[in-house]
């Protein structure tokens, strides 16, 4: 058995440098990779071009390397409640580029199994399919996407093994599964680290093949993005 396990985050994330190319799981806040964020920002490497579903809020998730710049290229499909990634994106200070929502699951998805690109009918007519090959299968518009190309994956699980294996846990399972093995490194943080063999094999989501760095996290926040109470009557 190969020992994928390294003992901090600090560990877990050598390598990274400036100009390269991140996958973030996560889905607004839940299931975002906590640790590799706060490290990434207390390293200071800049020109990021990072791929995830939306960029956090403003002090927390992906709007902390917001605040300091080091984002150079945000490739989302959703703005959402992050007011310095839209200043940012409509100042002209960040390169942008919106995607849909599914398309960009399946880019991932794409790059986990291999395929280096594939059809889909999202953005068909649109400013989406401008530039990109275009082809009609079944009476149907279809356009060419490409997957995507990244350095590091970084993802947040559960629970997970010495072997790289994982479980996530109910929304958590969002876009980390299919961003496992979708990059040249794939690191995974979690909350709970297990021995060889601990997890059941029909509970495991990811196996530990897609991955290559696994660490026990710490101190995990799991904020809130939007918080809804019942008014007491």
């Amino acid at each position: 058995m190969i020992r994928k396990t390294v003992d901090n985050v600090q560990e877990a994330l050598k390598g990274v440098q400036d100009g390269m190319t991140f996958m973030l799981g996560g889905f607004g806040l839940c299931g975002i990779p906590e640790n590799a964020i706060s490290e990434l920002v207390r390293l200071g490497i800049k020109d990021l071009s990072c791929i995830s579903n939306n960029a956090g809020v403003d002090d927390f998730g992906l709007g902390l390397l917001l605040q300091k710049h080091q984002i150079k290229k945000m490739i989302a499909s959703y703005v959402g409640e992050n007011d310095e990634f839209e200043r940012q994106m409509l100042s002209g200070e960040l390169d942008v580029e919106l995607t849909p929502q599914g398309t960009l699951a399946e880019k991932c998805r794409a790059a986990q199994a291999g395929f280096p690109a594939f059809f889909t009918p999202a953005g068909f007519g649109t400013e989406i399919a401008e530039g990109k090959e275009t082809r009609e299968f079944n009476g149907k518009m279809y356009v060419l996407e490409k997957a995507y190309k990244a350095d590091f994956s970084f993802v947040k699980a559960w629970k997970g093994d010495e072997a790289g294996n994982l479980i996530f846990k109910g929304t958590a399972r969002n876009f980390n599964p299919c961003m496992c093995g979708a990059a040249t490194i794939t690191v995974a943080e979690v909350e709970e680290l297990l021995p060889a063999g601990s997890l059941d094999p029909n509970e495991i989501h990811v196996p530990g093949i897609f991955v290559k760095r696994i660490f026990q996290g710490e101190h995990y926040e799991k904020r809130i993005e939007q918080l809804t109470l019942r008014t007491r009557e």
